[in-house]
């Protein structure tokens, strides 16, 4: 007999700002079984919601032949462009196969994502000998996720070996009636759902599922011990955390969003103006110095500079904070980072900063990523700011967290 349909849910919700983040931890709580609950309020360090609205693809050759047309209530691939680690193949050739298949919707800029990686690596070491696939479904949050190029390089650096399908269409995340970045569906004999789970954690639950339905199918996997961490151990003091901060306008036009917070950005889109940091900020909002281009998906520093004269600055409660950057031009250049009026120290910095022989501290932007900029050693509140010469630097997002040993 087939499993059973289990739902978990750990709160997920950074992606469309809609209220301040809290670490309440009633949010884990199942929903309605069957259902897909969806919170009016969720942690930012859990998951990502799909924004209402994503502008066209961007033209990628197909790769393979056609995948099956769209049928109501199946759990299949709709209009991939292309794969990476694999040939095309289908879910279903997959489950003729005596497959277990574990589905992961994921974007390679989205930090809830990423901190699931080292789950699946592990799980993929584990069980892939065993019938287990992992097919991740790389669905972008943004115009620049959708190149072939910038995952392939995303993949390589992750050390991602399972297949990725790219679906810049969002026909197999519809399909799916998806709405969050992670998400798992894990799809057993009789190609039944038997598990899907929403965001982070639960990596011991998520496991122990895998193990059950590969059981089912006929495979061994007893002699395998089964994984102890089961969510990201989070800074004891942590109550809450600054909310996801998105630069463009398409976000920041509506009522859940509102991340700048000057009045001058919202008097038209694609305009460059001039803004004044006064120094007075307002939580959960970013603020500019300088000359600035409001985006459709970022805001763009609007002129080179030669002394850092312009920056963009927010007030930050949490432990990590992170930062979504594609290169308006081809150019690489140095952003540097101060928190509260000083550089950074060592103990501060994130993964991707160094330090100059003036004892500043900065990332350098080569390519469209997310940049691990800020680790402070205790939760608080601090003020940050970013400053670049470059006419290149146009910021997406900036994601915060308050795990304890990284992003």
């Amino acid at each position: 007999m087939a499993l059973g349909l289990l739902l978990t849910f750990a709160a997920v919700a950074c992606g469309n700002g809609d209220s301040p983040a809290s670490t309440d931890d009633s949010a884990d709580a199942p929903p309605t079984a069957g259902l897909a609950a969806e919170p009016s309020q969720a942690p930012d360090t859990f998951g990502t919601i799909k924004p209402t609205s994503t502008s066209g693809p961007a033209p990628t050759p197909t790769a393979g032949p056609p995948l099956p047309t769209y049928a109501e209530g199946v759990l299949e691939l709709y209009g991939i462009e292309a794969w990476l680690n694999s040939e095309p193949f289908t879910i279903a050739e997959k489950r003729a196969q005596n497959k277990v298949v574990l589905v992961d919707f994921w974007t390679y800029t989205c930090v809830n994502c990423i901190r699931t990686l080292p789950f699946l690596r592990e799980w993929h070491a584990k069980y892939a000998d065993r019938g287990l696939v992992i097919l991740g479904v790389h669905t972008p949050e943004f115009e620049f996720e959708k190149d072939y190029d910038n995952v392939r390089n995303a993949i390589a650096r992750e050390r991602i070996e399972w297949p990725v399908a790219l679906d810049n269409d969002y026909e197999t995340w519809d399909s799916f009636n998806n709405r969050f970045w992670p998400a798992k569906y894990l799809i057993g004999i009789d190609d039944q759902l038997t598990y899907r789970h929403f965001g982070e954690g639960a990596y011991i639950e998520v496991e122990q599922a895998i193990r059950d339905t590969l059981t089912e199918a006929g495979y061994d996997v007893s002699d395998i011990p089964i994984g102890s961490i089961d969510s990201a151990k989070r800074d004891p003091l942590a109550n809450q955390v600054t909310r996801e901060l998105y630069g463009g306008y398409e976000r920041n036009y509506t009522t859940q969003g509102i991340y700048a917070g000057q009045e001058q950005y919202y008097i038209a889109a694609d305009s460059t103006r001039e803004y004044v940091d006064t120094g007075a900020y307002t939580p959960q909002q970013f603020y500019l110095q300088g000359l600035w281009t409001n985006g459709p998906e970022s805001i763009i520093h609007a002129r080179e500079t030669n002394d850092l004269e312009d920056h963009l600055a927010f007030q930050f409660v949490g432990r990590s904070a992170n930062v979504v950057i594609d290169p308006a031009g081809p150019e690489p250049f140095d952003v540097f980072v101060e928190i509260d009026d000083r550089p950074l120290k060592p103990e501060e910095a994130g993964s991707d900063v160094m330090f100059d022989d003036q004892g500043r501290s900065y990332f350098t932007v080569e390519e469209a990523k997310l940049y691990a900029f800020l680790e402070v050693p205790e939760f608080g509140k601090y003020i940050v700011k970013l400053a670049s010469n470059s006419d290149n630097f146009a910021i997406f997002a900036f994601t915060f967290g308050i795990n304890e040993g990284g992003i």
